[in-house]
């Protein structure tokens, strides 16, 4: 498969899309003011102890204190793959369970006390109304190699099968791991070269020692260490030989990465190109279309059915119908032609949507056994393909699947909505900041009108407001580039998410 990282950055937001065959495969966005603190070392400040909950409430200087489990204080590595990549998970969660066996859970009151200062990194960001879940066993994820400081085991990613090359990376790892530390070899492993695991083995490691010596010079709560930024994180973690170019429209963005290459994958052959046409990246690619169909709840099928997507607080409900679909023989191949059809495109929609939790799937009823084990299997082999972990039961009588997947961070339509005022919650529009910035592009494109001397941009109040009050350099530059004079006005008519550009003569 031919795959290629396209990525968009400016003051307001760097977004990052993986392409798989030219199609939208993975889509990553990071804004200035919204920066994920998953991955982030800090030194917090125990504020409560809940013996009742043998949990912990820690000031780590977040707007809301994170959330402390007495296992992430003692042994737990439950949440290491979202440190660091899933397929890493079965080797941590084998090896948990050896150490439960040999070692009691202590009462967290034992271990903690109200006023203490602990070094922890966060495993899980803030979602809704809860804190960050934080965790004492710090993860750095290499390139290659994931080090433990604080924990001396060594493993080898599950999806490497082939046992010699999986006895020659522990052994790699064994001659060149300190005393007293951990790692786990990741799937990029597989194949490389001892100097290369030596590298990041001894670029971790230096990190470690960085981070442990900042600690000692800062007081709590501190941010000690700051993982990198959403463009370094996804090359880190999805980088692989059968990326064909990568793709990046700012030149600053462009060094950080060729830095990176150098620091993580000295000697790789890669391809970076800068865009330069005046055309916004994602446009040329065609992907800023499949963005805005992601924010869609009905998604059509291309035989004519189509599945409806509801994200809800508790639990994600995909629920596929036949639509204009009525088949040419019989009704059960037309189920069956629908459901299997409804199967990839679920897939696909979780993965591009960045869906985690409990999901629902409910397929059209199907009578035959048959039918529904052919359903079931070709879920199971898309799903596979996911790198977040996933895990599904058979598909009851009622014709619904209950499955569960990793949630790494927000939803696609967390990050880009926000609940709707006309509605009071019952459903999303953009949010103000999002349409701001789909004006700004706009904007850009504008460039393409040589026969205007202005532009008025009409705006609901509260979009405008945002405009003129936060975004004043941005129109500044934009006005700059396009040479043109460019108004914003308000229009108490318009609804939130629409807006009028029009070139003045």
């Amino acid at each position: 498969m031919a795959k290629e990282m396209i990525i968009n950055c400016n003051e307001q937001e760097h977004r990052v899309a993986v392409l798989t065959n030219s199609t939208l495969s993975n889509l990553f966005i990071e804004r200035a003011d919204e920066r994920s603190p998953a991955g982030n070392i800090y030194l917090g400040k125990v504020v409560r102890v809940l013996p009742g909950m043998q949990a912990a409430f820690v000031d780590i200087g977040l707007e809301r204190t994170a959330f402390l489990y007495v296992a992430d204080v003692y042994h737990d590595f439950s949440d290491l793959e979202l440190l660091v990549d899933n397929d890493t998970e079965e080797e941590v969660m084998e090896y948990e369970e050896r150490w439960n066996h040999r070692n009691n859970i202590h009462p967290i009151e034992d271990i903690l006390k109200e006023g203490e200062e602990v070094l922890a990194q966060v495993a899980k960001e803030p979602l809704g109304n809860k804190g960050a879940r934080i965790t004492t066993h710090i993860s750095l994820p290499g390139r290659t190699l994931v080090l433990m400081p604080t924990l001396e085991h060594t493993g080898i990613s599950r999806k490497i099968k082939n046992e010699e090359e999986r006895r020659r990376l522990q052994s790699i790892i064994e001659r060149f791991i300190p005393e007293g530390f951990g790692a786990i070899a990741r799937t990029a492993s597989e194949g490389r070269e001892e100097k290369d695991l030596k590298n990041d083995l001894e670029y971790l490691v230096r990190l470690w020692e960085k981070i442990r010596k900042k600690r000692t010079h800062v007081g709590a709560p501190a941010l000690v260490h700051k993982d990198f930024g959403i463009t370094l994180r996804t090359l880190r973690d999805f980088y692989t030989n059968d990326v064909g170019r990568i793709v990046v429209d700012c030149p600053d963005e462009r060094q950080k990465i060729v830095e990176f290459m150098e620091t993580f994958m000295p000697g790789e052959r890669y391809r970076l190109d800068l865009y330069e046409e005046r055309e916004p990246i994602f446009d040329h690619f065609g992907i800023e279309f499949d963005v805005k169909r992601s924010l869609n709840k009905k998604v059509w099928l291309k035989s004519g059915g189509y599945i409806v997507i509801e994200e809800t607080e508790a639990l994600c409900s995909v629920d596929v119908n036949t639509g204009k679909y009525v088949g040419k023989r019989k009704l059960e191949d037309t189920i069956l032609k629908t459901n299997l059809e409804a199967v990839k495109e679920i897939a696909y929609e979780l993965s591009v949507r960045n869906i985690g939790g409990i999901i629902i799937i409910d397929f059209i009823d199907m009578e035959s056994e048959a039918d529904r084990e052919k359903v079931f299997a070709a879920l199971k082999e898309e799903l596979e393909k996911d790198k977040n972990k996933t895990n599904i039961q058979k598909i009851s009588e009622l014709g619904l699947i209950e499955m569960t997947r990793q949630r790494t961070g927000k939803s696609l339509s967390k990050i880009l909505c926000e609940t709707c005022p006309y509605c009071e919650g019952r459903g999303a529009v953009k949010s103000k900041t999002t349409i701001c910035y789909e004006i700004l592009r706009d904007l850009q494109r504008e460039s393409l009108d040589p026969l205007s001397k202005a532009i008025c941009v009409l705006a609901h109040p509260d979009v405008a407001n945002i405009l003129i009050e936060d975004e004043t350099h941005a129109i500044e530059k934009l006005e700059k580039k396009l040479n043109k004079k460019i108004f914003v006005k308000t229009d108490n008519t318009f609804h939130q998410e629409h807006f009028e550009i029009i070139p003045v003569n």
